[in-house]
């Protein structure tokens, strides 16, 4: 190294031209740059050495400025081209100045050392030589740039929308946005799930780092609004359908798929009612009355049939075992399967020619079950009716429908057939939530009716049928049991008051359903043996019934083994749980929110039950509503007293809820 030699070096990572001005030691020298600013550097520092000079550190300037009008990175590629067809293998900055300008100048070598030193793509540095890399590594290099060029082009994006929303403008967000989104949702649900991503979006919208911060910053961006359902974002049920399932439900709607059912039992000629409520959307069941020769009468049960539509095994039987049952909330029902195929071809639509399993039965005098068939059915249903329809039906004595009496006079016969085996009917209010769209909550009372009793009943005596018949032909299936309650005795109970409160503590003694693929007695519905199966298009369990019921009724081997239907069955009622669970904290969400907008309400209330009775911790009922909430006594109150209560603290989010005497004025 010589005084006037211009050389390039590393400064803090930044690549610097100045010119050697003087030994400084041993081993340092004493170099000048463009500002006229001394560095001192060892010669291991210099990246490159310019030829030609003495330079002068004011010559730096003038020199650059030649050197980026002639600086063209296009040219590298020409120059590799070149390089790879020759099979030069490696060359260096002054071979390249040869290529690209035909001579070797201090300028043009300077150039093609800036081409090379800053080039990703085409060569890699080996020493003093740069090897020019195979097309192969060239397309796959230059993918991986253009990917990360979309990825900061998306980013930028994404803050550019983040800002608006903050200020409240209406923004649109795609699925590029997705991943950072979800991150932040992760964030919420699983705080110890932090990562980068997450730091650096709270950081961008002015964010304390911590779960409470990310959740509003969600809400502030329209992701999720205020009320967002938590409880279900943590539950593992899915919260939209896999694109592959959605393409095979639209195939199925384009073009629906051969029947496999050859040979189905034409019932099109019978008059069939559907009853549920008026916001059904998936209509799973109809009823029928037949008239025979003899006077009596055959009771008809039309399920809805989704295996017209379904496979065992395929893309929509997959994801209706994964998520195990529709969920039913306030905000609306989140189904098993794709709704277009749910409310559509899979439902018994009023007027149109539907695919069904259907059930015949003949009664005694007494309700017990004479005799039944099953069949793979046609139907076409005739009328679609509401619970309340049918309750003004009976009420008003209708001669054109006899059919909904019989149906009414048969379903009473079950009830009191059933009494006779053992069934223990418990009654309690029971409050219906709706939230609507702009989040406005409505609290019903489901009154018990006729007509819900009428089909109650129907749907029992078809689980009985269904469950002798797979008895008698040992089939593999979900059947549906209750051990026997250990009651309090009649004594005991005489001293409650009647009503909520006996009922409440007869509720209490029942033990908890159990699935097993062995008949059980079913001791609250007074049954020896029950399988659910009128629900197929919104309870899995009961598509796995009728998978199994139809195969044997075509005479073909059945689609699931003993030990495929007992491991199905393990898996599918633990989701069916969470599924539950849900279903109840959200209610439970619903109805304290309701009673948080509502706190100046003054509400009856009675005392249920002691959850704690030396705390003075009941469980109350607010009658109005019919919702149970813990309540802890300032004074002593006895089971069944009614009182008047207030909220005096209600938050949805921490599931709190405390009550007040009303100052008496």
């Amino acid at each position: 190294m010589e005084k006037g030699q211009l050389v390039e070096f590393r400064l803090q990572g930044e690549r610097r031209l100045a010119v050697i001005d003087r030994p400084e030691g041993k081993k340092d020298w004493i170099v000048i740059d463009e500002r006229g600013h001394p560095h001192k550097i060892r010669p291991q520092q210099v990246d490159y050495e310019i030829q030609g000079g003495p330079y002068k550190s004011s010559d730096i300037a003038g020199f650059l400025q030649e050197v980026q009008k002639e600086l063209d990175e296009s040219s590298l590629e020409i120059a590799w081209e070149i390089v790879v067809e020759e099979g030069t293998g490696g060359i260096t900055p002054a071979d390249l100045a040869q290529l690209l300008f035909s001579q070797k100048t201090p300028q043009d070598c300077y150039i093609a050392h800036n081409l090379l030193i800053e080039d990703k793509v085409y060569f890699k540095r080996k020493g003093e030589l740069y090897e020019a890399r195979s097309l192969n590594q060239v397309e796959e290099i230059k993918h991986q740039l253009e990917v990360e060029k979309q990825k900061q082009q998306e980013k930028e994006e994404f803050i550019l929308k983040l800002r608006r929303a903050q200020d409240k403008e209406q923004v649109e967000w795609t699925e590029s946005d997705r991943h950072r989104l979800e991150a932040l949702e992760r964030y919420v649900l699983q705080p110890e799930q932090t990562n980068r991503t997450v730091q650096e979006l709270l950081n961008l919208a002015g964010k304390s780092q911590n779960p409470e911060a990310a959740w509003e910053l969600i809400v502030e961006l329209g992701w999720w609004s205020h009320q967002e359902n938590l409880f279900l974002r943590r539950s593992s049920y899915p919260n939209h359908f896999p694109k592959k399932v959605l393409e095979v439900a639209d195939s199925h709607l384009a073009s629906p798929p051969l029947d496999p059912e050859e040979n189905r039992l034409d019932l099109t000629h019978l008059k069939i009612y559907t009853i549920d409520d008026e916001s059904t959307k998936e209509i799973d069941d109809g009823l029928s009355i037949e008239h025979l020769p003899n006077g009596e009468f055959r009771i008809w049960v039309h399920i809805a049939d989704p295996t017209r539509l379904v496979l065992p095994g395929d893309e929509l039987d997959l994801e209706a075992r994964r998520r195990s049952t529709s969920l039913y909330l306030p905000t609306g029902m989140v189904p098993m399967f794709p709704p277009e195929l749910a409310t559509g071809p899979m439902s018994l639509l009023q007027g149109k020619l539907c695919a069904a399993l259907s059930f015949g039965v003949s009664l005694d005098a007494a309700g017990a079950i004479i005799d039944y068939s099953i069949h793979s059915s046609l139907i076409k249903p005739t009328y679609r009716l509401t619970y309340e329809d049918v309750d003004e039906m009976l009420h008003l004595d209708i001669q054109a429908e006899p059919e909904i009496s019989t149906l009414a006079k048969l379903a009473k016969l079950r009830h009191l057939w059933r009494k006779s085996q053992g069934a223990i009917n418990i009654s309690m209010p029971e409050a219906v939530i709706k939230v609507s769209s702009d989040d406005q909550i409505k609290i019903e009372l489901q009154e018990t009716s006729i007509a819900r009793q009428l089909v109650a009943e129907m749907m029992i005596l078809t689980g009985e049928v269904t469950g002798k018949y797979c008895q008698k032909h040992q089939l593999p299936v979900p059947f549906r049991g209750q051990p026997q309650p250990e009651l309090p005795s009649d004594e005991e109970l005489l001293l409650l008051p009647a009503g909520p409160v006996r009922s409440c503590a007869l509720r209490r003694c029942m033990p908890r359903s159990e699935i097993s693929i062995n008949p059980v007695r079913h001791a609250s519905l007074g049954l020896e043996t029950y399988i659910q199966v009128t629900s197929p298009i919104r309870r899995y369990t009961d598509l796995l019934v009728h998978f199994q019921i139809k195969a044997h009724l075509r005479g073909e081997t059945l689609p699931f083994t003993t030990e495929e239907m007992q491991e199905i069955i393990y898996s599918v009622t633990a989701a069916a749980q969470e599924a539950v669970s849900v279903e109840r904290q959200t209610n439970r969400y619903w109805g304290l929110e309701y009673l948080r907008r509502n706190a100046n309400e003054i509400w009856q209330v009675l005392v249920l039950r002691w959850l704690r009775e030396d705390e003075n911790l009941g469980l109350i009922l607010l009658e109005e509503l019919g919702l149970e909430l813990p309540h802890r006594f300032e004074r002593n109150v006895s089971l069944g007293d009614r009182l008047t209560l207030q909220v005096s603290r209600s938050d949805p989010q921490r599931d709190e809820i405390r009550f007040r005497e009303p100052v008496q004025k």
